[in-house]
């Protein structure tokens, strides 16, 4: 695969990905990635979080067996209650100033900011030869997720992306099911949710209001554009509707809800995305509904063999085209435009069946329509699935239906107990000690092909028009306007590392 001349002048192949290769270990500027204490694997992992409340909170508290030293947040307010749980860590305002401190002392980060402020800090902390648990979407833009998976590739520290279905049993069964052609070539996939939750489609509101003492607002802006502090419109949580902080509905929950998919499907890179915008598109929200539309070419790939030999450990198959909708939110409020109606669904002949299993049709859902049948999940993490074939008279569990039995397991399952986020954050932990950077399901050599196929739903929405997509050069081919949302130019002062 060749990249654009404005990318890492590494250059990785396309089929790199398709096999999901162990990272290489290589040099990187400060350092390279060690656990400090040696190759014991009892040592305990020194581990700073950056922003430490909200979901930064879990983040930390599922890390809690190794040794928190450092809770790095721009609000001390916001994240009082996790200094007081961790009373032994350092606390900091700025990561830049924590690395400069006590980088030498830190083995790994994990960082729950908001989205874009994730590759800033990431990239610092991977060039540093630092271990990296992201939340999710890995990335706000195209370009930075192409640059952190290079990023990875070239220096060897182990990464996660925290979309924790990827550790559920029940998403990597769903995965051998269809890859294994349970229900015959897919050629189709809906997929919706009730999101957003936060305000969307409404205008930059006007004045300020005083920045409390307790948050740094310049580092909550980061790599943004300067803007007044408004009290309660965008920190410490409705900045997800933002152009400038957030990816809108699908990058908060596509990472969950298009997980199971991605994976089975081995969804490269779009060849065409074109996307509706309810209420319409302004310069500084998302809207409060959308659906997106990707279509995806016939392609060839390996899959896991289902029956191993020590010089065959991979199929090669071939997989049909697809077209993906993605549905979410509905049509604004007429006393509220900023809220939805949740109307934003698939057509209801195609879901039917699921109304009759369930009573209702739920909030969020996963859809997929092969020749020979249908499987549908109708949790947001692909944990739970259903199967009907074209005999089935009604979905059934896939832990009672009898095809799926005849199914040989053949991807290795998370061996952690726990919820599935504790169990992500444990088989990262166990990557770093056994230096395994492949143990991790969604490490960001596959996180960040991920995530570029999503974000190009927002770039849909800006361009405001079909795009036809160049995935290795990270063009639109009839859309050169469109090059302004896939890569970012940064607030001075705030450059990856």
């Amino acid at each position: 695969m060749k990249l654009s001349g404005n990318t890492q002048a590494l250059r990785w192949k396309r089929r790199d990905f398709l096999k999901t290769a162990t990272l290489a270990t290589g040099a990187v500027v400060f350092g390279v990635p060690t656990l400090l204490r040696g190759s014991n694997l009892n040592s305990k992992l020194n581990i700073a979080a950056i922003g430490a409340a909200g979901k930064g909170a879990s983040d930390t508290d599922y890390c809690s067996g190794e040794n928190i030293i450092a809770l790095c947040d721009v609000d001390s307010e916001y994240c009082a209650k996790q200094l007081q749980k961790y009373p032994q860590a350092k606390f900091y305002r700025d990561f830049r100033i924590m690395f400069d401190e006590i980088g030498k002392s830190i083995d790994a980060v994990t960082v729950s900011t908001p989205d874009h402020f994730h590759t800033i800090a990431e990239s610092h902390a991977m060039r540093l030869g630092k271990h990296v648990y992201g939340q999710k979407p890995l990335t706000q833009t195209i370009y930075e997720a192409r640059y952190l998976r290079d990023l990875a590739h070239e220096t060897g520290v182990v990464t996660q992306m925290g979309n924790q279905g990827s550790a559920a049993d029940g998403l990597r069964r769903a995965v051998e099911c269809i890859q294994a052609g349970i229900i015959g070539p897919v050629r189709e996939v809906h997929i919706w949710t009730n999101r957003p939750i936060w305000p969307q489609g409404m205008a930059r509101p006007e004045g300020s209001d005083p920045v409390p003492d307790t948050l740094n607002w310049d580092v909550w802006l980061g790599p943004a554009p300067v803007r007044p502090y408004k009290k309660d419109v965008y920190q410490p949580f409705n900045w997800r509707g933002w152009l400038d902080f957030g990816t809108g509905a699908i990058g908060d929950m596509a990472c969950h809800t298009m997980n199971m998919t991605f994976r089975a499907l081995r969804l490269g890179y779009p060849t065409e995305v074109e996307a509706e915008a309810f209420g319409g598109m302004n310069t500084e929200t998302y809207p409060i509904g959308s659906k997106i539309r990707f279509q995806f070419p016939a392609r060839k790939v390996e899959v896991a063999a289902a029956h191993k030999t020590l010089f065959h450990r991979h199929d090669i198959v071939e997989l049909a085209p697809v077209n993906l909708w993605w549905y979410d939110g509905g049509q604004p409020l007429a006393d509220n435009p900023s809220k939805h109606d949740d109307s934003n669904k698939p057509p209801r002949e195609l879901l039917a069946d699921i109304a009759e299993m369930l009573g209702e049709i739920p909030g969020s859902g996963c859809l997929l329509i092969g020749d020979n049948g249908t499987v549908f999940s109708p949790d947001d993490y692909g944990e739970q699935f259903f199967v009907k074939l074209r005999d089935d008279k009604k979905f059934t569990h896939f832990k009672k239906h009898p095809a799926v039995a005849q199914i040989p397991q053949v991807i290795p399952r998370n061996p952690f107990t726990g919820d599935n986020d504790q169990r992500q954050h444990l088989e990262w932990i166990a990557a770093i000690k056994e230096n395994k950077p492949q143990l991790c399901y969604s490490r960001f050599a596959i996180a960040a092909q991920f995530t570029e196929i999503l974000l190009l739903g927002d770039v849909a929405l800006r361009v405001g028009k079909k795009i036809e997509w160049d995935g290795p050069a990270m063009r639109a081919t009839n859309a050169p306007e469109a090059a302004q949302f896939v890569k970012r130019d940064n607030r001075t002062g705030w450059n990856l590392a």
